[in-house]
């Protein structure tokens, strides 16, 4: 078990992508030095705030 959170990432979820989004998810994720799952996170925090406007 990890370090204890206020907000555990305990569901998962698998995708299907194209050879280009997962190069750019990797570069992405080396470049802000943060994980995929996090980049997708935000990915999906930033169209949905987007909606919101």
């Amino acid at each position: 078990m990890g370090r204890p959170t206020d907000n555990p990432k305990n569901t998962s979820i698998k995708f299907k992508a194209d050879d280009e989004t997962v190069s750019m998810l990797k570069e992405c994720s080396k470049l802000l030095e943060v994980s995929q799952a996090e980049i997708l996170r935000r990915g999906v925090h930033r169209i949905y705030d987007d909606l919101k406007k």
